[in-house]
């Protein structure tokens, strides 16, 4: 896939996926009310911005690899050629969700809103599921060993403490 064709169906991708999940369904449940905080202070909604201020660009930087790095899309209709494993890839195997349940946790935080945190749960839920059973066998099935390789070094989920270098 050309670099052109790559930026624009990562960015087309962006605002459907992420944006939707992340975006458009907590709007929904929550329309952004602020209801009482959790735990009765106001550290969990600083907590909260946090959250979402830290991974949004965490979102928004895994795309960019991919259409840049990758040659591809995360859309399974146009994957990446290559396979990413740079930027926030050296820490964990999932930035974009780690990234996206992040900020819907985050927005939970800052609006004290416990459907919220259903919700984070319940995507987290689905994202796993489609990793394991679609994801990371078409990553093994295309590259391999690389992928092998990668899986062995890097985190599914939880953050590595110093980033992986692919040899």
């Amino acid at each position: 896939m050309r670099k052109t064709s790559a930026v624009l169906g990562s960015a087309l991708f962006l605002v459907v996926a992420p944006c939707l999940a992340a975006g458009a369904i907590p709007w929904w449940i929550s329309r952004w009310e602020f209801r009482p905080p959790f735990l009765d202070t106001g550290l969990t909604r600083a907590l909260g911005v946090i959250l979402v201020m830290a991974c949004v660009p965490g979102v928004a930087d895994s795309f960019a690899r991919f259409a840049l790095q990758g040659r591809g899309t995360p859309a399974p209709v146009a994957p990446p050629q290559r396979l990413v494993v740079s930027g926030l890839y050296r820490y964990v195997r999932n930035p974009m969700y780690v990234s996206a349940v992040a900020v819907i946790f985050g927005q939970a935080l800052l609006f004290g809103d416990w459907r919220l945190a259903v919700y984070a749960v319940l995507f987290w839920s689905a994202c796993h599921a489609f990793v394991l059973i679609s994801e990371e066998p078409t990553l093994r099935r295309t590259f391999g060993a690389e992928f092998e390789d990668f899986c062995a070094n890097v985190p599914r989920w939880i953050t590595r403490p110093r980033p992986w270098r692919a040899p």
